[in-house]
């Protein structure tokens, strides 16, 4: 079973995505904070995570950051609700693979999931 950890400081969004993935036969961990996303990306070891840029806290970006120095391998969706060009420029530099904009559109979030998998193996 593909695993997927979605971090996002919005639980009703950590839970809507997790349920909708679990739905489709992934494995699906969720975080509320960078801090528990770098713990839970050690102990889990997921294939894919679906990260939100903004975060109480540990922001996605420092938290991409973190998570680059453990799996540079690792695939990382950044998702967004600012459509800000500078900050995707950014994360893309440091390794994600793919971005989403908030409100998720849960067709092109899985397509996106997909795609990214896909080239994995």
């Amino acid at each position: 079973m593909r695993k997927i950890l979605v971090v996002d400081d919005e639980c009703d969004i950590c839970d809507f995505v997790k349920n909708f993935f679990q739905e489709r036969g992934y494995e699906v961990f969720t975080a509320l904070c960078g801090e528990d996303a770098i713990e839970l990306s050690k102990k889990e070891k997921p294939e894919l995570i679906l990260l939100d840029i903004k975060m109480k806290g540990m922001d996605g970006i420092a938290t991409l950051k973190h998570l680059r120095a453990i799996d540079r391998k690792q695939k990382i969706i950044m998702v967004t609700a600012l459509d800000d060009q500078d900050r995707m420029d950014e994360a893309s530099k440091l390794g994600a693979c793919d971005y989403v904009i908030k409100p998720l559109m849960l067709d092109y979030l899985e397509n996106a999931v997909e795609r990214n998998l896909r080239v994995a193996l």
